[in-house]
């Protein structure tokens, strides 16, 4: 058994058996906890879920998406990665330049209408395909504002400057590793009302050097366990490989810090069918030799071997 993925199912059954109801933004309603702690051994194997079936192309697409400093879902629809969709989505169907059918509390609706899901796929499609094609629509409604890439690559400084904040870590990393500096922050409190689709979930991390080993602490204000959280760990145990290999280290621990963490109260049958499933092998992550700079990555140079999870467990997501 993988003690690294054991600590995700406790967490699971933790929240299950101990979480507070709440209703929530998106009106689902949640099961939460506050204040919860994992901690992955790197080293053990690369912290890929094995009990469903994870993307890892998904994972990797959005993560070079921040690290290149990109905002816009395009680069993420060229590679077939719609995860950022429905916040994008939600931006043009709220202005005044749509005319089309009624796509109010959309999410909701085509969970529960069999007869509004076709009519929503129907209004996604459109949206997706004018976001690839249309350069101006792309630039208008494919934009999702200041949000993560943003804030870790060019934080916008109160003399006009911008900061590029993950270079600057990793020189850091590499001239004073002793430093308790090695901190990117996305939680931008003026830009969080009227600058970002979705405010950051995982709003901070810091890096620690020891032993000739690199890890990473990610604190999350908030995390949906079953869909996002999967994403969040792997997301991040992949940001400390790059890094590390960058730097000549070696890889460490990676330290998961979550404030709200909820279960969605329509999750909880696919959580429960999670929990009854075998642990299996982590798979070995595998980067291209040649790279020098995270930087220079693209989603082909990123890959993992002996990867045999169960099938994936499909759930709707809150908007």
């Amino acid at each position: 058994m993988s003690y690294n993925e054991q600590q995700y199912l406790d967490l699971l059954e933790y929240v299950l058996q101990h979480g507070t109801r709440k209703d929530d933004r998106t009106g689902t309603g949640t099961l939460s906890v506050f204040g919860y702690q994992m901690r992955f051994n790197l080293s053990e194997g690369f912290p890929l879920l094995t009990t469903k079936r994870l993307s890892l192309k998904l994972i990797v697409s959005e993560l070079l998406w921040f690290i290149q400093g990109q905002t816009n879902i395009r680069y993420l629809l060229e590679h077939n990665n719609n995860i950022w969709n429905e916040w994008a989505f939600k931006r043009w169907v709220e202005s005044s330049d749509y005319t089309g059918p009624d796509m109010t509390d959309f999410g909701l609706r085509a969970q529960s209408d069999a007869t509004f899901a076709p009519l929503y796929e129907q209004q996604m499609k459109l949206f997706t395909t004018k976001v690839l094609t249309d350069d101006a629509f792309a630039a208008q409604y494919g934009e999702l504002g200041n949000v993560y890439g943003k804030q870790w690559r060019a934080w916008k400084t109160s003399q006009g400057e911008t900061l590029d904040q993950l270079q600057q870590v990793i020189t850091q990393i590499k001239e004073n590793p002793d430093s308790r500096r090695h901190i990117v922050t996305a939680w931008n409190p003026e830009d969080v009302p009227s600058n970002m689709a979705l405010p950051p979930c995982h709003t901070m991390f810091q890096f620690y050097v020891a032993d000739n080993k690199l890890s990473c602490q990610l604190y999350q204000r908030s995390g949906d366990i079953f869909l996002g959280i999967p994403f969040n760990i792997a997301s991040y145990a992949l940001l400390t490989e790059l890094v590390a290999k960058e730097c000549g280290l070696q890889v460490g621990e990676f330290i998961h810090t979550i404030g709200d963490a909820h279960i969605y109260n329509n999750h909880v049958d696919q959580i429960k069918l999670q929990l009854s499933r075998e642990v299996r092998e982590l798979p070995q992550l595998i980067l291209h030799d040649d790279h020098t700079s995270i930087f220079d990555y693209t989603v082909a140079d990123i890959k993992v071997d002996n990867y045999h999870p169960h099938p994936s467990i499909k759930a709707p997501i809150a908007v």
